[in-house]
């Protein structure tokens, strides 16, 4: 059986960092995704392959549809692609009456478009395969709701909607799509954005994940046992949602 292949965008940062450790723990061949920062995929390459996994590093804007395809091409030219996590995604805050429209839509163009832009070359190659796995990281913010983030919001609780579509149109193929909902998790986008008591407050749990705890559940739902898991939003929130 050859080598299963991944795609995990925003593959250097926090979770993606994680995601991509446990995937090529269960052997994948995991494509580490960054936007600028392509040494800190190659970093996190150099990691996994020292652990006897098997990686490579990439780099390309998901905002921006053409380099996103050319990227996609060159990587198909090697076989189809049967796992992809979406997991790029950034936020830059504000309350929606001091928003501007460049916050608005780069937030939106980076976790909305960039899904489709990453997403939809891939869909045929994976379909062909008759086996696939689609898994998109949202946030608890797209449930409930969060001060200053209307833009983010929005963004993550459209994957909601596109999954659960995607998921009708390709669960014929042997392709589930689901989306996991993280709430507060540890890391660089946390840390400036909550203080320690505040996360007492509002999680049940009382505390942060662990991005290896939001990793795990999409490192099942990536796994044969999840097939028959599909159109799916898992919180990873701690009782929040």
């Amino acid at each position: 059986m050859t080598q299963r292949r991944a795609l995990v965008t925003g593959g250097s940062g926090d979770i993606g960092g994680a995601i991509c450790r446990q995937l090529a723990a269960d052997g994948v061949h995991v494509i580490v995704h960054a936007n600028a920062n392509l040494a800190r995929a190659e970093s996190l390459v150099d990691a996994i392959r020292a652990a006897g996994g098997s990686a490579q590093a990439v780099a390309f804007d998901v905002a921006d549809a053409t380099t996103s395809r050319a990227a996609l091409e060159a990587l198909l030219a090697d076989g189809p692609i049967q796992i992809v996590v979406n997991n790029a995604g950034i936020h830059d805050d504000a309350p929606l009456a001091g928003m501007s429209a460049e916050q608005w839509k780069r937030v939106i163009d980076v976790s909305l478009h960039g899904f489709f832009h990453v997403t939809q070359p891939l869909l045929l190659p994976m379909a062909r395969t008759r086996w696939g796995r689609i898994v998109s990281v949202s946030s608890v913010a797209a449930v409930l709701g969060n001060r200053g983030q209307a833009n983010y919001a929005a963004a993550k609780a459209a994957l909601h909607g596109a999954s659960k579509s995607l998921a009708r149109e390709m669960a014929s193929r042997g392709i589930t799509v689901n989306v996991v909902a993280p709430g507060v998790v540890e890391g660089a986008m946390a840390a400036g954005t909550f203080a320690p008591e505040a996360i007492k407050q509002m999680v049940p749990a009382g505390r942060a994940a662990s991005p290896d705890e939001v990793a795990a559940v999409v490192r099942f739902l990536c796994s044969n046992a999840a097939s028959y898991v599909n159109g799916q939003v898992i919180g990873v929130d701690g009782g929040m949602s």
